[in-house]
């Protein structure tokens, strides 16, 4: 009988609020070591919290986007220990939290992981190890967290990849947090145990993963460790692991001898706190369109599976797209996926950088969709477009690349690409209709993109007819 492999994931997330939880210290990301800090967030004693209500209205928003009911008598909870890193000697938590459910898919069959709980705290400080000493940044310390506990029901690495990659996609898109693994806003720690029977085994904690990729990484080397260790007949160990990047294994960080008292009791300097309806409608006001109601739009507008997926995994372009739900979107997303973002990634670029305006990107979808201009003209002008507050007319007729309406021009174009093509020709004629759009090609080349393609191809289908 083989092991069942059982995981469940925590995930820390920082909330992207102007300041911290319970003081007024800002909270960002890449300043200078202890800057940002006050004496709350350094545990001097006597001082007392006073909790951010912003950080309320995003802990609310989380709760929609994962399916969790909304706690409406909250409070918060002492959860004691002493670490370096947490020098009050407790940590501002919560203890009882609403569960939910996050719904993902996997070899096209979907599965809800469900959410144990999910809680506000505070962060603590960073600890930056040396050889002989540890120095704290004590900028982190008070940063508000929402952490995200699922139920050990998650059977592969595969499934735990799938879940935080959507659990990533809903909070970006509720602007909860921007969930940047890489700058520690995203935490992910798997445990991960197997059995061979229906009881849960040994569990392990793997902590430091840089990557939603590595902890697949992760969950499949401490599968095979396991594994080995149970088959040469030794027992596991409840133990705390760290994931090596380099090397793609765990490393050894501490064995739990016993399980953490850490005598959870309520917060005596914060009150409860009534969340009422008023407040929780104004929360969820701001909540734009999620991902899979994107995804649902973009593919009645006839976008294709492979655009829509990278539409939604460019937040920025998907929001930008939502500006312009009443035009022709499969035009409209493939303006922006191709020649536009590749103007972006040259310039290192964001749209906001430009001068593209809402009106320009709105009439030059239009201008395509009805063929008043062409592919080429566009590829022409979308320097200007994207550097200049010219209109696109005038842009189009400083350049001379106006289209030119003359059927005589268009029937002497194709009549020479046919008449140097004959082989092509020959091949429609034997019933092989794909080379029309290697044929359309020339012809839009021969006339330096200034003809209108819908007139051309209607043309050359007549003269290839006849």
């Amino acid at each position: 009988m083989d092991y069942k492999i059982t995981v469940g994931v925590e995930v820390h997330c920082e909330l992207k609020t102007k300041e911290k939880i319970f003081s007024p210290s800002v909270s960002n990301y890449g300043s200078m070591a202890n800057t940002n800090t006050n004496v709350i967030d350094l545990g001097y004693p006597g001082v007392l919290p006073q909790l951010n209500k912003e950080v309320l209205e995003y802990a609310i928003r989380a709760c929609k986007v994962l399916n969790l009911t909304i706690t409406r008598d909250m409070h918060f909870d002492r959860k004691n220990y002493f670490y370096a890193d947490n020098p009050k000697n407790f940590q501002i938590t919560q203890n009882e939290t609403p569960n939910g459910y996050v719904e993902i898919e996997v070899d096209g069959e979907k599965k809800k992981i469900e959410i144990l709980e999910m809680h506000i705290e505070e962060d603590t400080c960073k600890s930056v190890h040396g050889d002989k000493s540890s120095l704290l940044d004590f900028n982190r310390a008070g940063v508000p967290l929402i952490e995200i506990v699922t139920k050990p029901c998650i059977h592969s690495a595969i499934e735990a990849v799938k879940y935080l990659e959507k659990l990533k996609e809903l909070l970006l898109y509720a602007n909860v947090s921007d969930c940047k693994i890489e700058e520690g806003s995203m935490r992910c720690e798997p445990n991960v145990s197997i059995s061979k029977t229906d009881k849960l085994g040994t569990k392990v904690e793997v902590k430091n993963i840089g990557s939603i990729s590595n902890v697949g990484e992760a969950i499949n080397y401490e599968v095979k460790r396991q594994k080995e260790i149970l088959e040469s007949g030794n027992a596991l160990k409840e133990e705390t692991r760290r994931f090596d990047d380099k090397t793609k294994t765990t490393i050894l960080m501490r064995v739990k001898e016993t399980g953490n008292d850490y005598r959870y009791f309520p917060e005596p300097d914060i009150p409860f706190v009534h969340l009422t309806d008023d407040f929780i409608n104004n929360s969820l006001s701001s909540l734009p369109r999620m991902p899979d109601e994107r995804r649902e739009s973009y593919s009645k507008a006839g976008i294709l599976p492979i655009n829509i997926e990278k539409i939604i995994a460019n937040k920025e372009l998907s929001d930008y797209l939502e500006k312009f739900l009443d035009v022709n979107l499969v035009i409209a997303s493939n303006l922006l996926l191709g020649d536009i973002n590749a103007y972006l990634n040259k310039f290192s670029k964001t749209l906001n950088d430009t001068k593209l305006s809402d009106d320009k990107f709105r009439e030059l979808v239009n201008k395509l969709s009805n063929g008043t201009i062409t592919n080429k003209i566009f590829k022409d002008i979308l320097t200007d477009i994207m550097e200049t507050d010219k209109s696109i007319d005038d842009i189009i007729s400083e350049k001379g690349l106006n289209l030119v309406n003359d059927d005589n021009l268009t029937n002497e174009i194709i009549d020479k690409v046919l008449s140097e093509n004959e082989t092509m020709v020959n091949d429609y004629k034997n019933g092989n209709e794909r080379v029309i759009k290697a044929l359309m090609g020339l012809v839009m080349k021969e006339a330096k993109g200034r003809i209108n393609p819908s007139t051309a191809n209607s043309k050359l289908l007549e003269k290839l007819g006849a």
